[in-house]
């Protein structure tokens, strides 16, 4: 899992939940090294505590009225015969008398299993006592005590050994004490708190996966709202500012900086828009004039003509006056069409949409041209659409007049209409075997004053353009040089 394809959101949902667990690991890590810690050490204070009372039990025998024999260490076993094991089944603790040699003198052997007490002691364990060395695993204390610890059978055994000395604080005999280590009760104690804090964990663990994930969920609110206003930024439409309440410093600073880049796109789409509507009145303007032009030399050559030629008295004045108002006429005529294609061109189709037969239409709008060779089909009788019926009857008429005006003289013109519809959409296709269209002019099809005809002023195609994508539509063409051009219109139904 690649952390860097996950979102923010979910980044800070699993940081927080690991950061939990991680210190709930760490926590319980801890408790369990206390509680051996607390073990370890309980372990070797009762063992001190017992070697105390033991000591300070046998001296006050030794040194009692009970005890009628010399003090000394040979006297030992005699001394201690019976106390021993009183002794040791007072305090619940095998007890080792060893001379100062090493040599075992007497043993209670009661109540603890332990390994069979050893005849002689290691000589590091005597250098350890009597010269407060360090061997091994030996460590001396200024009492010369020795603690010797053994691992057997998964149970944990300490040995102390340390001196039984006499009234007058000189050694008698080498006292040991096997202690068994048993850490049942702490053990179950741990086991006990384990458990406890397990079912804390789980609580914690559940309220930070709530509180994670509400908290990801309000950090990332900002930031989802600024994100979605971005992505939704246009140039062309006016967008709204984002308005964010209770947030952090960082996430306004984001905000304000979005907010003071719509206001300078605004202002930049203002001035883009009001410069582009310049430039195409300007081009407008330009083609108006020329296309007026056009038309003017001939009527001014005309009225010039007549002016020079005109005479009263000519028997054929009637004939030449009928003469030179044609001409007027039709080219008042051609500047009328002028004027009309450029004001039909001008107006932006408005959607009066009316729900209409998309197939009656389309032979209505065929039957303006009356001729053979267009041919009509429709996959259906009827195709119900949404559509203004006018702006409708214009896309069909322009695109027919299109492929008539791209016919060469000698070719026997055809123009196929077809209707039908695809999913939701009803699609129109005009196909003609016209000259077709080259390469270099695909680009230019649908611009405005683009035409390649000796008349006309190229706002058909362009007018058709603006009609279907006011319809939310779609036209494309497809053309073969000297074939002929198949134009495409898509629009939705509703």
């Amino acid at each position: 899992m690649n952390l860097k394809n996950l979102s923010l959101r979910t980044r800070i949902f699993l940081a927080m939940i690991l950061l939990v667990l991680m210190a709930s690991v760490l926590i319980s890590a801890v408790a369990i090294y206390q509680y051996k810690e607390q073990s370890t050490d309980y372990h070797s204070n009762r063992l001190k505590r017992k070697e105390k009372n033991i000591q300070t039990h046998l001296k006050r025998f030794l040194n009692g009225r009970y005890n009628t024999w010399e003090i000394k260490t040979e006297n030992l076993p005699l001394i201690f015969k019976d106390e021993i094991y009183n002794v040791a089944n007072i305090h619940r603790l095998q007890i080792n008398l060893y001379d100062l040699e090493g040599n075992l003198l007497l043993s209670s052997r009661a109540g603890i299993q332990y390994n069979e007490a050893s005849q002689c002691l290691d000589a590091e364990i005597l250098n350890a006592i009597f010269n407060k060395i360090e061997l091994s695993e030996i460590s001396n204390t200024p009492e010369h005590r020795h603690v010797d610890t053994l691992s057997e059978n998964g149970e944990t055994f300490q040995s102390s050994y340390t001196f039984l000395l006499d009234k007058n604080s000189k050694p008698l005999a080498i006292l040991n004490l096997p202690y068994l280590e048993k850490g049942d009760f702490l053990e179950m104690e741990l086991m006990e708190f384990l458990k406890r804090i397990g079912f804390a964990f789980i609580i914690i663990l559940l309220t930070a996966i709530a509180i994670a994930f509400l908290l990801s969920k309000f950090i990332t609110k900002s930031l989802q709202a600024i994100s979605d206003k971005i992505l939704s930024t246009r140039l062309e439409k006016r967008n709204k500012k984002i308005d964010i309440d209770a947030t952090s410093e960082e996430i306004s600073i984001l905000v304000n900086s979005y907010n003071n880049m719509i206001d300078e796109l605004e202002e930049s789409a203002v001035k883009l828009a009001r410069s582009e509507r310049e430039q195409a009145w300007r081009e407008m303007a330009k083609q108006v004039a020329h296309e007026i032009k056009n038309p003017l030399t001939p009527m001014r050559l005309t009225v010039q003509n007549f002016q020079r030629k005109f005479d009263p008295k000519d028997p054929n004045i009637n004939l030449k006056v009928d003469e030179y108002s044609k001409t007027l006429i039709q080219q008042i005529d051609t500047m009328s069409s002028i004027a009309s294609a450029f004001s039909n061109f001008a107006k932006m189709p408005a959607q009066q949409n009316e729900t209409l037969n998309v197939v009656k239409i389309v032979k209505l709008a065929l039957d303006i041209f009356n001729e053979d060779y267009i041919v009509f089909t429709s996959e259906f009788d009827e195709v119900i659409a949404k559509f203004d019926r006018t702006q409708l009857i214009r896309v069909v008429t322009n695109l027919v007049k299109n492929g008539i005006q791209a016919m060469p003289e000698n070719r026997t013109p055809r123009i196929a209409v077809h209707v039908s519809t695809k999913n939701k959409n009803v699609v129109l296709t005009v196909s003609d075997n016209g000259s077709g269209v080259s390469e270099e002019n695909k680009d230019k099809v649908f611009e405005p004053k683009f035409t390649t005809k000796t008349s006309g002023m190229g706002l058909g195609l362009a007018m058709v353009k603006n009609i279907v994508d006011t319809y939310n539509g779609n036209i494309s063409f497809q053309s073969k040089k000297d074939k002929g051009t198949t134009f495409k219109v898509t629009f939705p139904k509703e």
